[in-house]
């Protein structure tokens, strides 16, 4: 990663992000269990895995073929169980802590991340694994899931936050998603959408901070200071909530049943035409082609609209670690495979081939005959390619630490804090107050 445009990557990269609270799983009930075998003989070693996204389960099975292909004989069978979001994270934890009971790998959500790296992580290092690979990979998405120069979590993607807008309804509003570039453009358009077709225009979040986190980042502006305390009160956030609030109060936005549009109750209102638009990391094209597939050939990508115009365009949303424990098995293969699995040129091609993120080794950004591949099942799906957008915002893209506080930061505001401005109307500074202070005091 020698030249300029490489180095402006890794700026841009320094980029994650609060990710969001409340996140479910997209198993359809916990604990879903299946062992991927892809090939693997007789003597191949059964590692466990844990997740709360079953996408990652398909990528996993296709690395793990190529794994068992280039080694006959250090050959694995992957016992993958899928669990949603807030049972894995608490299973683990406890696991971890008795030392009993732990999977051989898992993944750990961004927002759940700095519970696992308290004290003693009881994680692996995985500094050795890594080392072939830091070339090609953004060191921020290393270093967001290290401590004390230990990488103990691979990352997944990049997480670019985007707009996914319905064409469908929006041509029916006589409105062009193109020219979209403010908030003000966009509240425009969302009072023509709601005038002409009853629809409403986005959402207004109540359990998950994509909303607020992307408002903040236009502004320069976190959920913590530099010394990783809260400040959820601050002018910024004060503005980017009033003005969702008034988006709300012109029937812009509405809040969604699933209360964010990454849950299975939103895929069906969006599936219905209820909602034209989502602000949702470009991981977000995945839950599209694989639960809203009626809107296949509908929905475009765009820069996020901004409060003025030179604002930064995007933030990286979410994100997710692949570890290995200290009980694993055979803890080495367990380290070697997921660096293969989440680090290798190949592992990046197929993590936008089968998932539709946006790949941490960003050489792959540039690689049309894969970006632009026309089987893709994603560049079909979509109205735009989204490689064409990503290239246009990735010096935009901008950061939300993720810290010790962010957990109970992401409980005040998710469980509290949204739905009494959203669905109470409670006034807007007041909440915050009130959750400034309450998170206070529960990190104490």
């Amino acid at each position: 990663m020698k030249n300029k445009g490489a180095i402006l990557l890794i700026i841009m990269s320094m980029i994650l992000v609060l990710s969001g609270c409340g996140k479910s799983s997209n198993s359809s009930s916990g604990g879903e269990k299946s062992v991927l075998d892809a090939g693997a003989g007789e003597n191949a070693t059964e590692l466990s895995y844990w997740t709360f996204v079953e996408l990652h389960g398909q990528h996993f099975e296709k690395m793990l073929e190529k794994w068992n292909v280039a080694n006959p004989d250090r050959q694995i069978k992957l016992n993958v169980t899928v669990m949603p979001y807030d049972d894995m994270h608490n299973k683990l934890s406890i696991a971890l802590q008795t030392g009993v009971g732990a999977p051989d790998i898992s993944d750990i959500e961004l927002g759940k991340y700095p519970d696992f790296l308290a004290g003693t992580p009881q994680l692996e290092s995985l500094n050795d694994v890594v080392e072939q690979y830091k070339e090609s990979i953004v060191q921020s998405q290393l270093d967001l899931y290290s401590k004390e120069g230990t990488v103990y979590g691979l990352s997944t993607h990049v997480g670019a936050t985007v707009a996914f807008y319905n064409t469908e309804i929006l041509d029916e509003a006589g409105v062009n998603y193109k020219d979209i570039v403010t908030w003000d453009d966009f509240k425009k358009a969302g009072i023509q959408v709601y005038e002409k077709t009853g629809k409403y225009m986005g959402t207004a979040d109540t359990s998950a901070v994509w909303q607020e986190s992307l408002l903040l980042a236009q502004q320069g502006a976190d959920l913590t200071d530099d010394s990783a305390n809260p400040i959820v009160n601050s002018p910024e956030m004060i503005k980017a909530l009033t003005m969702l609030k008034d988006l709300k109060d012109n029937n812009v936005i509405s809040t969604i049943a699933g209360g964010q549009p990454d849950t299975e109750e939103a895929y069906g209102e969006y599936n219905a035409g209820n909602y034209v638009t989502a602000f949702m990391p470009l991981w977000q094209m995945s839950r599209y082609t694989n639960y809203m597939a009626d809107l296949s050939g509908k929905i475009a990508i765009a820069p996020l609209p901004v409060f003025e115009k030179g604002m930064p365009r995007s933030y990286g949303g979410g994100g997710t670690a692949t570890v290995v424990t200290k009980t694993a098995k055979d803890v080495q293969l367990a380290k070697e495979f997921i660096a293969y699995a989440k680090l290798s040129l190949d592992a990046n091609i197929e993590i936008w081939n089968t998932l539709g993120f946006d790949p941490i080794n960003m050489s792959v950004w540039d690689m049309k005959d894969v970006t632009h591949n026309p089987e893709n099942q994603f560049v079909k799906y979509f109205v735009n390619n989204p490689f064409d957008v990503l290239n246009e915002v990735k010096d935009e893209i901008m950061l939300i630490k993720s810290t010790s506080a962010s957990p109970t930061i992401n409980n005040v505001l998710c469980t509290v804090t949204l739905n009494e401005i959203f669905e109470d109307g409670r006034d807007v500074t007041e909440a915050l107050n009130a959750a400034q202070e309450q998170i206070v005091q529960d990190l104490k």
